[in-house]
C-alpha cells in the first residue's frame, strides 16, 4: 500500500516535532528541571502559543530573542523563588506564527502577550525580556501598564528608535534571508552564532553545555522558527529596502520617559550587538531605570547564570525602586 503525499508530509512533520521535543527534554533535564507544557489560544491575532511553566512563587514571564526560548533553562534553574513562565514567541518552538502586516508591531505584541496572561489566569506579572524580547517587555508595559509589575531587560535589544540596525538583521530581512533560513544548519554554525554573540570563552571552557547546542540546532533544523523570525523582522521591524527600522517599530524617547515601571537592564560586558552606552541611554530615559553591567556576552546568563539570577532576584524582590549604574562580576 502506497501512502499519499499529505500522509507522508504529516508523518515527516510529526518526526521533526518529536526530534525537537527530545532535544528540548534533554536540555531541561541537564538542569534538573521538568517544565509543565501549556498551550494558549489567542483570538486576535489568531495564534496558539506554548508556555513552559516551572516552579512556584511570584510569576515571571520570560520573552526570548533570536537564540530561542529554551536557552532560558540555566537561568530558570537558579530562580527558585519564582514561577517561571517561558513563552515560545509566535512561530518559535511549538507556537504558531502570526501575521505582522495587519496591525502595528506594538499592538500585536501587547495583544499576543495580553492573551497569554488571560489564558494563564494572571492579572499581573513581572516580565524578563532578552535581546529582541526587550522590545516585547517594554511594549507590553507601555500598552498594558496595569498588567506589568517590574521589567528586567537582558542584552542589547531593539528598543531605541535611533539604534543602528545590525548588519545580520538587515541581511535576514532581505531576499537573501529567505535562502539563508532554509539552508541546512550544522553544529558548527550554531557555535559560530554563539561566538558572534560574545560567548566564545564560555564555549571554550564548557559553560555552554552540549545539550543547549543540540537543542538550538534542532530549533533551526526541525522547526520553522527561523523562517517565522525572518517574517517578523521583514514585516514588523526592519525595512530591507532602506536598511532601517520600520517607522514606529521601536520607541521614541518620550515613550520611554512615560514608562514608570521599575526597570533593570542587565548588559553583558562582551555584548557585541551594541555598546553599553546604548543601554545606558535607555536607562537614563526611564524614570525608574537602573543598569547592571556583568560579565558575559549577549545572553550573559550563559556565562554566569547564578550571578544574573542574583541580580534579578534582588531586583524583583526589592520594595521600591532605585536608580544607578552597577558593575558586578566584572573581571579585569
Amino acid at each position: 500500500m502506497t501512502m499519499d503525499t499529505p500522509a507522508i508530509a504529516s508523518r515527516a512533520a510529526a518526526t521533526r516535532v518529536e526530534r525537537y521535543r527530545e532535544a528540548e527534554r534533554a536540555l531541561w533535564t541537564r538542569y534538573g528541571l521538568a517544565p509543565t507544557e501549556r498551550f494558549i489560544d489567542v483570538a486576535a491575532p489568531s495564534t496558539r502559543l506554548r508556555v513552559l511553566d516551572v516552579g512556584f512563587g511570584e510569576p515571571v514571564l520570560f520573552v526570548h530573542g533570536l537564540i530561542g526560548p529554551d536557552a532560558w533553562a540555566p537561568l530558570v534553574r537558579e530562580l527558585r523563588a519564582f514561577r517561571c513562565l517561558v513563552l515560545d514567541r509566535p512561530g518559535w518552538g511549538l507556537s504558531t506564527p502570526v501575521d505582522y502586516t495587519g496591525s502595528s508591531y506594538a499592538s500585536i505584541v501587547a495583544n499576543v502577550v495580553g492573551g497569554v496572561l488571560d489564558g494563564l489566569g494572571l492579572d499581573r506579572v513581572n516580565v524578563v525580556g532578552a535581546s529582541g524580547g526587550t522590545l516585547w517587555a517594554i511594549r507590553l508595559a507601555q500598552r498594558l501598564s496595569e498588567r506589568v509589575g517590574r521589567i528586567a531587560l537582558i542584552g542589547a535589544g531593539p528598543v531605541l528608535a535611533d539604534m543602528p540596525v545590525p548588519g545580520w538583521l538587515r541581511m535576514l530581512a532581505s531576499p537573501l534571508g529567505a535562502i539563508l533560513v532554509r539552508a541546512p544548519n550544522t553544529e558548527d554554525a550554531v557555535r559560530s552564532m554563539l561566538r558572534q554573540a560574545g560567548h566564545g570563552p564560555s564555549l571554550d571552557d564548557g559553560r555552554i553545555v552540549d545539550e543547549l547546542i543540540a537543542w538550538r540546532l534542532s530549533a533551526s533544523s526541525d522547526t520553522d522558527a527561523m523562517r517565522h523570525e525572518r517574517d517578523m523582522l521583514r514585516d514588523g521591524l526592519v525595512s530591507w529596502t532602506t536598511g532601517r527600522w520600520r517607522r514606529g517599530a521601536l520607541l521614541a524617547d518620550a515613550e520611554l520617559r512615560a514608562i514608570a515601571h521599575p526597570t533593570l537592564y542587565v548588559h553583558g560586558a562582551l555584548d557585541p550587538i551594541a555598546p553599553v552606552e546604548i543601554t545606558k541611554r535607555v536607562v537614563d530615559l526611564l524614570p525608574c531605570g537602573e543598569l547592571d553591567v556583568v560579565d558575559g556576552g549577549h545572553e550573559p546568563w550563559l556565562e554566569d547564570a547564578s550571578g544574573v539570577a542574583e541580580s534579578l532576584t534582588r531586583f524583583l524582590t526589592r520594595i521600591g525602586g532605585q536608580r544607578g549604574v552597577w558593575f558586578h562580576h566584572i573581571v579585569d
